[in-house]
């Protein structure tokens, strides 16, 4: 069974650490490690094969058999105070316990995969959501263009809801030369509309910088541009609505009573 350490001091290096992993979204990168906060996320880190390096819980947590049970799944287990687990939490509320986990770096690009492509996409909202939605329509693997939100930050990490650990994950990309699906991309210009039109699979759907959209680079790279039909009128859709409306679409017209 894990051994638990007590920590009652701010200044503990765990906790120093901790800090730091908490609020700069790309401190992952330079230490090497991830802190993911709350019973779900580690929950669904488990469930996908996962291994803990270290959990943090607090005292009141420490306690209840489920979370101590949940904590030592870990290597090692840090046992703090209330105060102190507040001072690591982006939540209003913090969590009870979180697990820092081991950050093996970007992935290697899967050149066949069913693909999600961020054009610096900015909102850390936007990308867990579509990290999420990718998760649940079949897409196994979202390639992010430099420019894009932290993948690995704690709030893209919220709004993923456990979908990263599922999903290959690629970071710092300057080209899609070794992706050798076809590209598509929604444009509100397009003449032909994305549920009159055979989406070809595997394939990869761009996704654009929230107030820029696509790039004009990428998008003559694009096999298919498609317009979303929206009969109320609005200009444009938010991105990460677009993005399953598209995820979607493609999960449709593979369902076996397709024609």
């Amino acid at each position: 069974m894990t051994q638990a350490k007590s920590i009652t001091s701010r200044d503990n290096p765990l906790l120093v650490r901790l800090r730091k992993l908490a609020g700069d979204p790309g401190a992952y990168r330079k230490l090497g490690e991830v802190w993911i906060e709350g019973d779900h996320l580690c929950s669904a880190l488990l469930q996908r094969g996962g291994k803990p390096a270290q959990a943090v819980i607090t005292e009141l947590a420490w306690d209840q058999p489920a979370l101590r049970t949940l904590a030592e799944q870990a290597a090692a287990v840090a046992v703090i105070p209330q105060a102190l687990m507040d001072g690591l939490s982006t939540l209003e509320s913090a969590a009870p316990i979180g697990f820092v986990v081991p950050w093996q770096g970007s992935a290697a690009l899967e050149p066949d995969a069913p693909t999600i492509v961020l054009d610096r996409l900015q909102d850390a909202g936007n990308v867990g959501t579509i990290l999420r939605s990718a998760s649940a329509f079949g897409f196994a693997q979202v390639v992010a263009i430099k420019g894009t939100a932290a993948l690995w930050s704690p709030k893209v990490l919220r709004a993923g809801m456990g979908a990263h650990f599922g999903l290959r994950l690629v970071e710092g990309v300057d080209s899609l030369q070794g992706l050798r699906v076809p590209l598509l991309a929604a444009s509100s210009h397009a003449k032909g509309a994305i549920h009159d039109t055979r989406l070809p699979w595997p394939c990869a759907w761009v996704m654009g910088h929230e107030g820029q959209g696509v790039s004009d680079a990428l998008m003559r790279q694009c096999a298919m541009t498609l317009r979303i039909p929206q009969p109320g009128g609005e200009e444009s859709l938010n991105v990460s609505m677009a993005a399953a409306i598209c995820m979607y679409e493609s999960s449709r017209q593979r369902l076996p009573h397709h024609p």
